[in-house]
């Protein structure tokens, strides 16, 4: 039987957008059996719609694949988890019970590359070897996920101080319930505490020094390209401080130098307060800062907003002019920043320390726990590096350009 996926009631492309943003894992509904003969547009589509059908309660893996000498998939399966032999004992410690899920479960689906570029099933095993319990679906790895929008929710409410226990207790209030969310909070609390280079800020080096004057920053940061193999930075964000930028134009000549902008607008109320018109000149400089796209449309609003407060006398606004191409997003945008605007992940590795060092700790016992912070921060990483190996995000869209 060839059955082909343009059937209407074939089609994969709404049931695999459904099952990627529907939050809910467990309502099973009406489930589509794998036949024999099925065909999917690619590899994950066909991932995808056996990926529902294991919601009556099994997880599954991608197993044999063959790939030919122009590196396409020629055939591959995605079998139960339980499928392989359970192993023996270990002879050094054969009385230790070993836990293993592994009972040559033979459920499977097998796809091969057809001459049109799709995949065919052309073999299908329903029977598995084991109880399925469609309740259990949630608990597998393959079904937890946390959207973006759940994630926002959590990073926002843990930089506010909410720990993670309340932080997820109310989101399964809100949910109706555990069962109602495809994530635990053991999920939830990998998630806050995720680093490195898993979308999160790497800590390349420290340097201790005694003042912050030129000559010092000028020693650091030489010191701190001779350990990159004198392969500079691109782009750098500091704060306004004056001998740091004296500094990265000795050294880093060529980089292009930002100011953090988190740290020029929360003067704003400093700056600023003491004019009777202080909320309305707020909003006029926030508008150009925020919402220019072009450095003419930033011009234009700047002196608008000082000529129609009077501003002309004000320095601490003459300095930010003049130095607009350094801080401004309208100035800046020609230069990849990775989305960073701030300052803001070299000083969360301010916190990185908290619990090691203090005010009091000795320059000895500074060494000592410096040592023991970057063991502490190598294991995290060294965990983050095992999960990219072992899994993968999920996508949002069908679209093969997010893949």
């Amino acid at each position: 039987m060839d059955i082909d996926s343009t059937n209407p009631s074939l089609n994969r492309s709404e049931e695999v957008e459904d099952a990627e943003n529907n939050p809910s894992l467990n309502d099973i509904g009406e489930v589509e059996e794998p036949i024999k003969g099925m065909c999917f547009s690619s590899k994950q589509e066909v991932y995808s719609f056996y990926a529902k059908y294991v919601k009556l309660g099994f997880a599954v893996a991608y197993r044999t694949q063959n790939i030919g000498q122009d590196g396409e998939v020629k055939y591959f399966g995605v079998e139960c988890t339980r499928a392989r032999k359970r192993t023996k004992r270990s002879e050094i410690h054969p009385l230790e019970p070993s836990l293993l899920s592994f009972i040559d479960c033979k459920a499977k689906v097998r796809a091969t590359l057809q001459k049109d570029g799709r995949f065919k099933l052309t073999t299908v095993v329903l029977e598995h070897t084991h109880d399925l319990i469609p309740s259990d679906s949630r608990h597998f790895v393959m079904n937890k996920r946390i959207l973006t929008p759940v994630k926002r929710r959590l990073e926002i409410n843990d930089e506010a101080g909410i720990g993670v226990a309340r932080n997820f207790h109310s989101i399964v209030v809100e949910a109706g319930g555990y069962e109602a969310l495809t994530f635990d909070k053991q999920d939830a609390r990998n998630h806050i505490q995720r680093v490195n280079h898993h979308g999160q800020s790497i800590l390349l080096g420290c340097g201790l020094v005694s003042n912050e004057n030129t000559e010092t920053f000028v020693w650091l940061f030489k010191e701190w390209l001779s350990c990159m193999s004198d392969v500079p930075p691109k782009a750098i964000i500091t704060n306004q401080c004056r001998a740091m930028q004296n500094a990265i134009e000795v050294v880093f000549p060529e980089a292009r130098h930002r100011w953090c902008l988190w740290h020029i607008m929360k003067k704003i109320p400093e700056k600023l307060r003491g004019y009777t018109q202080y909320e309305s000149i707020k909003l006029a400089l926030q508008n150009a800062v925020y919402d220019c796209f072009t450095k003419h449309e930033f011009d234009e609003e700047w002196e608008a907003m000082i000529g129609k407060f009077n501003l002309d006398d004000n320095d601490w606004l003459g300095v930010l002019y003049s130095e607009r191409h350094k801080w401004i997003p309208a100035y800046v945008k020609d230069v990849f920043w990775v989305g960073m605007s701030t300052t803001q992940r070299s000083e969360s590795m301010n916190a990185f320390f908290d619990g090691y060092v203090n005010s009091k700790t000795t320059l000895k016992q500074f060494v000592e726990q410096y040592d023991n912070a970057l063991r502490s921060k190598v294991e995290k990483e060294m965990k983050a590096d095992f999960k990219s190996r072992n899994k993968l995000y999920d996508c949002l869209t069908i679209y093969e350009f997010e893949k």
